[in-house]
């Protein structure tokens, strides 16, 4: 970027007094809040966000530098909650990413779990898992629940990646069958009772281990 384009030293440092000044309208609208849904915080939460943005572009057009911190922009908060006040019913919407790095293992483990049960074997023994990672992973979720093989992985030959849990309220309970053909089609943002998130992107060490994002209460 040539210096012409380059924002003023004065530009970077007014962004930073912005950021500052959002953090102390964050502060003061939590510590204000009347419930976990206040759309005071909810709107100081994106104006922090986005006087953080601004800074660190300005900072890295003039200085080439980066702050050492991530705000999640606004496209990434929750909207204010907007379901019952009092939910009679609830749904648990969950994504769990994983990568297939060793697919060897996967297969062994496959394999072992169809010869196990002798009952099974014409359906789920060597001629249907062979060196098939579709089929291995159809005998692997058709006998662990998936909190179990998220807690085993390892042993599985997958590698976690970013997972989140949403709680949505509801008044009643969806007719039986009714939204089975496309279960995640109505997925409202705007009646999460909660949310939690699990992702790299929160690891401040970079390294393996996951850790779990914040929270994010609705209602």
């Amino acid at each position: 970027m040539s210096d012409a384009a380059q924002p003023t030293a004065a530009e970077v440092r007014a962004a930073a007094d912005a950021v500052k000044a959002a953090i102390d309208h964050h502060l003061a609208a939590v510590e204000r809040r009347s419930g976990d849904d206040d759309p005071a915080v909810y709107d100081a939460f994106n104006a922090l966000a986005a006087a953080a943005e601004v800074y660190d572009e300005l900072l890295y057009d003039r200085h080439d530098e980066v702050t050492p911190f991530e705000i999640p922009g606004e496209q990434d908060a929750l909207p204010p909650y907007n379901g019952p006040d009092e939910p009679h019913a609830l749904s648990v919407l969950i994504r769990r990413d994983y990568a297939v790095v060793e697919p060897q293992r996967l297969l062994a483990q496959a394999q072992r779990l169809a010869d196990a049960d002798p009952d099974e074997r014409e359906d789920a023994g060597a001629a249907v898992v062979g060196t098939s990672v579709h089929a291995a992973l159809g005998v692997l979720f058709g006998e662990y629940e998936a909190d179990e093989i998220a807690s085993r992985h390892a042993e599985f030959g997958l590698e976690e990646g970013d997972s989140t849990l949403w709680v949505t309220a509801a008044d009643d309970l969806p007719e039986p069958g009714e939204w089975l053909a496309a279960p995640f089609e109505d997925a409202d943002p705007e009646l999460v009772v909660c949310r939690f998130d699990v992702s790299a992107v929160f690891d401040d060490d970079d390294v393996d281990d996951d850790v779990e994002g914040p929270g994010h209460p609705a209602g």
